[in-house]
This record gives structure tokens, C-alpha cells and sequence, in this order.
């Protein structure tokens, strides 16, 4: 479990062990060059505590690039160059400087040459594209940590984000999810995230030092699939918690709706991989992400609209109203787990991931989120 906040309130990455450890090895050593690739709202944030890092961090290069989709603002610029210009992410992220020595390239290979530590933080149904686009162009000893959250089904079955990077390019992938909220850790509010790893705890170790702030509590634990499935369903949560707010039902049921879905998360989770750990449900990247999703998140605030609008407008209409061009995973992310649980026979087993996803296409009303429970469906914990 991460270290309590009054424990870690003052801490430093220049003053831990493993920051001097690294300090020395990059006196002998090529120091790190990181890329992020993405540059939405959570990625516009991860630039801004990477490039905090970087300055103080001896390992590394001062300069991050971040990767931008490239888009003509209303004023006749490109995001880029306003980027680059003002330090600010004027769409994604108006207001907040992101660091000096944080570079916006629309050029995505031009972004990742010579990098050796990749972040990404797309949508996640574009990183199949991304990653055919970086076949070859990126080196075998480059390190990446995945910020997304969602899953690609394949005819074999569920594909993570992280391993989809690592089969394409053939690199090591660890991830990073937790309760993060963007907005509130870019006006630097206390918030923890959880670093999941394979085998090397060393890297986890170096990724947990790029991101750690005073007020963003990074801890690591050896599960990636745990806490990759946790950051991808808990959205699949949010949409059946936003529905119960715009069906204005009251407390008492969303923390039921809460309870529920954190129940299959959990069953989901173990039944794909039984490498699972039940404690990775208890760290920031579990119950926590959960809960502030589904009080705060995107996914809740559109599902709310939907409910509210008696589910006669679609998703797609009102995520281009609402989210000012970020995207909605968690609608996408409820007919890629529907796919896997009708592909094996589970549909009866996930009651609530399922229904989600029938109100999302129109094939239930909103008001359905709560009679689900009517089908006694097995126990699953």
C-alpha cells in the first residue's frame, strides 16, 4: 500500500535514495530522454509532473516531448505552436503552465526518436493505429508505462493496452493508474497513483520517481494486469453510477451500484488472469480510482446527462457537447468487455457490465441500472 500522506507530505525525489542512485549512474551513463505520447487533458498533466521531475532528476534530460495530434484552433494557430509559445495546453488544459522545458511536436516519430522512456496516454482506441505508426521506429532497450485505460478484444480474447505496446513494439510496458482526476492534480491537490510492474522493480522504481511529486504519491506493485483492469472497468462503473445520479435515486443506491461493481471488477479481473492480486484492489489504482470516478469523472458526468435525457440522446452526441474533444472511455469500454463476456459465456455471471453496456445502445432504458438485480446471478466473491 502507498505511505500514508502525513508520511510522505514533504517528500522530495531529489532527496530519496533511488533519485542519488540514478544521479550517479547518469554521471557514467547516457542520461534518459523522455517522451510522452499523448497530450489530452490527463496527458497535458503527466507532462507537467515529468517535466517537474526531469529538472531535478540528474538521470535524465531536461526537456520532455510531448506528442500532439495536431489540430487548427478557432483562432487560425496550430495547438502546437500555441503550446510551444504560451508552455500552456490551451484546449486540453487552459490555464496551467505545463514547465519550460516541455516540448509539443505533432511529428510523432520525430517525438519518440532517441527516446528511451515512452509514456503513453491516448485514447485507448487509438492506440492500435499509434502503435502500427511506431513499428521499427522505436529501440528494443526502451522503457514504456501505459496512462490507458481500456482493452482491445481480439478473436483470442482481451487484450491490455500494455501488452498490445509490448507485442507491437516489442518493449517492456509497465502501467500506471489510480485516482486521478486531471483538473484537480494540475492545481496540485493531493492525489496517489499506482505503478504496476512485471519482474524489473528497478524500473518500476525509476517510473515512480519521474512521476512522484509532493502532491501526486506514486507506489508500485508487481501486477500489471491487476492494475491495468482496475484503471479500465472502474469506468464501466462510473457510466452505471452516473445513471443512478441522473435518475436523481440518491446515495444509498449509487454505494450500492459501487459495491456491485467493484464485486465484478474484481471477478472479471481474476477469471482473465489468475496471476491477480487481491490486494491490488485496495490501492489507489482500485477502490480509490473507483470512488472518485464515479463521484467526479467524466464518464458519471455524461452518464448523468443520459439519464437525464431519458437515454434519447446518444452517447456520441453528447460526448461532443460535453467533453470539448477528450473522449469517453467507459461506453467504449463496456462494449469491449460485453464482446469478452458474451464470447465466453459470462453475460449471466456480470450482470451490471453487461446492462451498462444494453443502455448504452439504446436496447434498455437508464432506469434498467437498478433492476438488473432481479436475474440472481452466481456469487462470484
Amino acid at each position: 500500500m502507498a505511505p500514508a500522506f502525513e508520511e510522505n507530505s514533504s517528500l522530495d525525489p531529489s532527496q530519496t535514495p533511488l533519485h542519488q542512485s540514478l544521479s550517479n549512474a547518469g554521471a557514467v551513463s547516457a542520461k534518459s530522454k523522455v517522451t510522452i505520447v499523448g497530450s489530452g487533458n490527463w496527458g497535458s498533466v503527466a507532462a507537467k509532473l515529468i517535466a517537474s521531475n526531469t529538472l531535478k532528476l540528474h538521470s535524465f534530460h531536461d526537456q520532455v516531448r510531448m506528442w500532439v495530434f495536431e489540430e487548427t484552433l478557432p483562432s487560425g494557430e496550430k495547438l502546437t505552436d500555441v503550446i510551444n509559445r504560451t508552455n500552456e495546453n490551451v484546449k486540453y488544459l487552459p490555464g496551467i503552465k505545463l514547465g519550460k522545458n516541455v516540448f509539443a511536436d505533432p511529428d510523432i516519430e520525430n517525438a519518440v526518436k532517441d527516446a528511451n522512456m515512452l509514456v503513453f496516454v491516448t485514447p485507448h482506441q487509438f492506440m492500435d493505429g499509434i502503435c502500427k505508426k511506431l513499428v521499427g521506429k522505436v529501440n528494443k532497450d526502451v522503457e514504456a508505462i501505459s496512462l490507458i485505460k481500456g482493452m482491445e478484444v481480439k478473436k483470442e480474447g482481451p487484450c491490455m493496452i500494455s501488452n498490445l505496446i509490448s507485442e507491437q513494439l516489442g518493449i517492456n510496458c509497465c502501467v500506471l493508474m489510480g485516482a486521478n482526476i486531471a483538473n484537480e492534480i494540475a492545481v496540485e491537490k493531493l492525489s496517489e497513483a499506482t505503478v504496476g510492474y512485471r519482474e524489473n522493480k528497478e524500473i518500476a522504481e525509476k517510473w515512480v520517481q519521474l512521476f512522484t511529486t509532493p502532491y501526486f504519491i506514486v507506489s508500485a506493485v508487481q501486477d500489471v494486469e491487476g492494475v491495468e483492469l482496475c484503471g479500465t472497468l472502474k469506468n464501466v462503473v462510473a457510466i452505471a453510477a452516473g445513471l443512478v445520479d441522473g435518475l436523481e435515486m440518491g446515495n444509498n443506491t449509487k454505494a450500492a451500484i459501487m459495491r456491485i461493481g467493484l464485486r465484478e471488477m474484481k471477478a472479471l479481473s481474476k477469471l482473465l488472469f489468475s496471476s491477480v492480486n487481491d490486494s491490488t484492489f485496495f490501492e489507489s489504482c482500485g477502490v480509490a480510482d473507483l470512488i472518485t470516478t464515479c463521484l467526479g469523472g467524466r464518464n458519471r458526468k455524461v452518464a448523468e446527462a443520459f439519464a437525464k435525457n431519458g437515454g434519447k440522446r446518444t452517447f456520441d452526441d453528447l460526448e461532443a457537447e460535453m467533453l470539448q474533444g477528450q473522449k469517453l472511455q467507459g461506453v467504449s469500454t463496456a462494449k469491449e468487455v460485453y464482446e469478452v463476456l458474451s464470447h465466453r459465456g459470462w453475460l449471466e455471471l456480470f450482470p451490471l457490465f453487461a446492462t451498462v453496456h444494453e443502455i448504452a445502445i439504446g436496447h434498455l432504458p437508464p432506469s434498467s441500472i437498478v433492476k438488473y438485480s432481479e436475474h440472481k446471478p452466481m456469487s462470484l466473491v
